[in-house]
């Protein structure tokens, strides 16, 4: 959530100077509001995620999967660093429609305009949520949220990184009404807001809240692929919407909710997470027979599927109260504990080159995000203890190393021997623990192979 957080930092700081301060440094002078309403709640968000865990393991519910969770906040990692370089596609498209489109300009002051873009947020959120999907080039998108097998506060976070592309053409409606670009924003980070709490199994029915507006029974609907929970309960705050469109569909005690997608990502790689469905639909899309097919796999509802390439490549039918399997390759304690130290380090790297953004050149910025995403799609595969990645996860620390310690620096030129020589440790340390990791886990399948 921090970097969902960064990202509406960035771009409502872009969209409410003016155009000479935001030409020259779009993240200078936020509005101080913003700034302290996200200064509470990310460590609110923290809290409550840590708060849950806890409760989660003295009621031994078993609702969090460590590689999961890292999977699942390791998306939102990638959601962060794509929104910050091209977020910037919305505000442009809605600032021109606002300013040569729209009829009127509403006043960014008056309370009636807040109350009416909050409301009109939602019903845009609805229809871009509902085309998420039913849609499938929407959907490829989307898709990354419900891929987490588990429901917990850690799957709020769990965003997409392609969305900052197409989603922002549902707000269009906004400024076409005159909704100032700030005021769509801000309402629009409240809304992001009040749809974390939702993700969570350890609220159960709240009566009457649960027939008016998003809750945490009516959200693990939504998050379920059962047959009679598929693509139902869009909203993100107020429930009339699903309630007028036909979308609603009441939690039932006799069928429990079976989180995740049909099609089973299989894959703790959050770069592969957001291009898995896109892969799909071009390969059928390259193997139809017909113009009218190729065009039509990326826009009929998911799933859709040529009947050449069906009959060329079918698959299995699916039912996932008989063929849901978690999936969960096995691995020793000690790659799991490496897995969350390393996760944990990078969470900080990410935390850094948020800061450092306004900071330093786009290509430093370009390079350090890729920096990161290499090392989550690294720490993917070991938590998946593949052989391959597990030398790819060594080749990273040695050359992380390497490169530090000949440039006698750290990103954002820190070049303080108190800052690059705990950097150098920290990879050297990491290779040899890596290593006993991977050699107890070589043993231990060895010995389960002889038995």
């Amino acid at each position: 959530m921090a970097g969902v957080v960064a990202n509406y930092q960035y771009r409502i700081s872009a969209a409410t100077e003016p155009d000479a301060v935001r030409s020259s440094n779009p993240c200078k002078n936020m509005d101080t509001t913003y700034s302290k309403a996200v200064a509470l709640a990310v460590p609110v968000f923290l809290a409550l995620i840590a708060l849950e865990f806890i409760v989660d393991r003295v009621k031994r519910t078993r609702y969090y999967h460590l590689a999961d969770g890292i999977n699942s906040l390791s998306c939102g990692v990638v959601s962060t660093g794509v929104r910050v370089f091209f977020g910037f596609l919305g505000i442009f498209f809605y600032e021109w429609v606002v300013l040569h489109w729209a009829p009127f300009q509403l006043p960014a002051k008056h309370w009636g305009t807040w109350v009416f873009a909050f409301v009109f947020y939602d019903l845009c959120y609805y229809w871009q949520h509902r085309w998420g999907h039913t849609v499938g080039l929407f959907w490829a998108s989307h898709v990354v949220h419900h891929q987490s097998e588990e429901f917990n506060l850690t799957t709020a976070l769990r965003q997409p990184g392609t969305g900052a592309f197409l989603n922002w053409i549902f707000y269009l409606p906004m400024a076409l009404c005159g909704i100032p670009v700030s005021v769509m924003l801000l309402v629009g980070v409240i809304q992001l807001f009040y749809q974390f709490w939702p993700h969570t199994q350890l609220i159960g029915r709240l009566g009457f809240l649960d027939r008016w507006i998003q809750t945490p029974s009516n959200h693990r609907v939504h998050h379920a692929q059962n047959d009679i929970y598929l693509d139902k309960n869009y909203v993100g705050v107020f429930l009339i919407w699903d309630r007028l469109f036909g979308s609603y569909q009441e939690e039932r005690d006799e069928e429990p909710c079976i989180y995740g997608i049909r099609g089973q990502l299989n894959s703790w790689n959050p770069v592969w997470a957001n291009l898995h469905y896109y892969v799909a639909m071009a390969k059928d899309s390259w193997h139809a027979g017909s113009w009218s097919d190729k065009v039509r796999v990326w826009f009929a509802p998911p799933g859709w599927r040529p009947a050449d390439v069906a009959a060329r490549f079918p698959k299995r039918p699916y039912d996932p109260r008989v063929d849901f399997v978690k999936f969960d390759p096995p691995r020793n304690v000690a790659l799991s504990a490496y897995g969350l130290v390393q996760f944990v380090a990078l969470i900080a790297a990410n935390s850094q080159f948020l800061a450092l953004l306004p900071k330093q050149a786009a290509a430093l910025n370009v390079a350090y995000f890729l920096f990161i995403l290499g090392s989550l799609v690294c720490l993917g595969g070991v938590l998946e203890n593949r052989r391959e990645f597990l030398i790819a996860e060594a080749a990273r620390l040695t050359a992380t190393a390497l490169l530090v310690l000949a440039a006698g620096a750290w990103f954002g030129g820190v070049r303080d021997p108190r800052v690059v020589v705990p950097v150098v440790a920290f990879q050297a340390v990491s290779l040899g623990w890596l290593w006993l990791a991977a050699r107890a886990g070589a043993r231990q399948q060895t010995a389960v192979a002889a038995a």
